[in-house]
This record gives C-alpha cells, sequence and structure tokens, in this order.
C-alpha cells in the first residue's frame, strides 16, 4: 500500500505539499513522515502555526480502497496485516471483500480458511470436478453417465450462492 500524505493547510493555502509513503513502516517512522510533511507545508506557506492536519491526496492498493481523511496509523496495521499474507491470500481477501461476505478487512483475514480457488474458469468445470470427486455417477451405468449435464449442475451450484469469480475469471468456493 502506498499513499500520498498531503498537508491540509498548505493545500488549502494553494500548495501541493506532500510525499509518497510505503505503508507498513514502523509506528515511529509514520509519525516522523507526518511531522516531515506539516513542516515542510508550514515552511512553504510562511506560516507562524503549527500545522496539525493532513489527509491523503493519492493511494496505490490492490485490496482496499482508501478515502482521503482515513487514519494513516489505522491504515498502517491493515498494511501490516497484509504484509504477513501471501498472495493467494490477498487473492482471497479480495474475493470476500467484493463479494460482499466481508465488509472489513480484518472479517476477510479471519475467513481466509473458508474460501478456496476451485482452479477452474467455469461453473461446468466446477460441476465436472465435483462428481468427479465425490464419485456421485459412479452407481451409474456408465452408457447413462454420458448423458448427465454438467452444464446445468454448474448453474445450480451458482445459484446456491457460495461461488465467486476474482478479476482473473477464477472461481472460488465459500464453505463458511
Amino acid at each position: 500500500m502506498q499513499v500520498y500524505i498531503t498537508d491540509l493547510a498548505a493545500y488549502i493555502n494553494g500548495h501541493l505539499v506532500g510525499s509518497w509513503y510505503e505503508l507498513p513502516m514502523a509506528e515511529d517512522d509514520l509519525q516522523n513522515a507526518i511531522d516531515t510533511v506539516l513542516k515542510a507545508g508550514q515552511e512553504v506557506c510562511e506560516d507562524v502555526n503549527v500545522h496539525e492536519e493532513y489527509f491523503i491526496t493519492d493511494y496505490e492498493c490492490d485490496y482496499m480502497k482508501i478515502s482521503e481523511y482515513d487514519s494513516l496509523h489505522a491504515l498502517n496495521a491493515v498494511a501490516q496485516m497484509v504484509s504477513d499474507l501471501d498472495e493467494h491470500q490477498i487473492k482471497a481477501v479480495k474475493v470476500l471483500m467484493d463479494a460482499g461476505i466481508a465488509q472489513k478487512l480484518e472479517d476477510a483475514i479471519e475467513k481466509i480458511d473458508d474460501i478456496f480457488c476451485t482452479g477452474k474458469t467455469s461453473m461446468e468445470d466446477v460441476a465436472y470436478k465435483y462428481i468427479d470427486e465425490t464419485g456421485a455417477l459412479q452407481a451409474m451405468p456408465e452408457n447413462l453417465q454420458n448423458y448427465f449435464d454438467y452444464k446445468k449442475l454448474g448453474r445450480d451450484m451458482e445459484i446456491e450462492g457460495n461461488y465467486y469469480t476474482d478479476n482473473e475469471n477464477m472461481i472460488w468456493e465459500y464453505v463458511g
């Protein structure tokens, strides 16, 4: 996660004073970064009053939206949680949030073990994998097995509401 921290008082006075910072960082370093931006804004404005307010002008983050007045300390904590996740877990968190299963990142992280990537890009393939793994058709004569409609089963499985597609069209199953 990267954020562009801007001095609010300087911005109001027509100056764009700020810098990009990579989160997570140590809390002391974060406070120093904020203080540095605010001090630079105070100097640019030639202000005798200490600048105390900042906002986030821009950000780069793949797993959540950030608003201009979000707490940098809270964002730093979130970035620290995400830094402990691997790439697959980050994708799972994004699917959980995009699907509305989790509203907060912390909730999504708690539910990581309840969502699985099927490795498939169509519900028909998911249905085929399910039938193959469960052996549900083995009792049926082989000549009748060819008439089984995997596409319809896939559609029914999708309607149940436990499957979600990520931005790479991979299908995830939520079992929580």
